[in-house]
């Protein structure tokens, strides 16, 4: 657990820096993280995804794919294939500076690199209505026990998560060292409901955004 985040409420560019020098650092450890602790951290945290109760009730979810040392997402989106869920993965459309939500049938053909080098559905795989999806995977840099996230910077899904249904489950998989103890906050990042590492599921409090 990174411990050492900001414990006051910084704005403008102080904001902008906290957020920055977190990021910087989250990214650093994750990097160190060895390939094989990566590989069993990631198949734990699959594991604890797939045995929520709000998984298994979930028919079409908004899943997302790994990049660089993220941990390996795509163990839940061959899950939910398999279970027969309506699976869907984000495209980013840049002029509108928006995500897309688009389904997948097959990882293997359906998917390719997109934005900065970024796993994205390829454009000609269905486009889903938000309305239809009922779960959704929240990905992130870092997280504290209140649910916040701290994302890449560009915001994408701080204007997608408010346009989903606002009883959805949203749900974050993170390693342990992206727990941070305080997030440096602006008023329109939106929160998740649960974090789950490779030790535990973390509930979140209620959620504003």
């Amino acid at each position: 657990m990174v411990d050492d985040a900001p414990h006051t409420l910084p704005t403008g560019n102080s904001l902008h820096e906290a957020k920055r020098v977190l990021r910087d650092r989250v990214v650093t450890m994750r990097d160190a993280l060895a390939p094989a602790v990566r590989a069993r951290a990631s198949q734990a945290i699959a594991e604890r995804i797939c045995a929520l109760d709000s998984w298994a009730r979930a028919r079409a979810v908004l899943l997302t794919l790994p990049f660089r040392s993220e941990w390996d997402a795509s163990i839940v989106v061959a899950r939910a294939l398999a279970a027969g869920k309506l699976t869907a993965l984000p495209r980013v459309d840049a002029g509108a500076r928006m995500l897309r939500l688009h389904r997948i049938a097959d990882l293997g053909r359906d998917v390719g690199p997109g934005h900065l080098g970024i796993p994205e559905p390829h454009a000609d795989c269905p486009e889903i209505d938000r309305d239809a999806i009922d779960w959704v995977l929240v990905p992130g840099l870092a997280f504290d026990a209140a649910g916040q996230r701290l994302g890449y910077g560009g915001g994408f899904y701080d204007r997608l998560l408010p346009g989903l249904r606002s009883a959805i489950p949203r749900i974050a998989g993170a390693f342990e060292m992206q727990l941070v103890d305080a997030m440096p906050l602006a008023p329109h990042d939106c929160a998740v409901d649960a974090i789950v590492t490779e030790t535990r599921v973390i509930v979140a409090r209620a959620r504003s955004g």
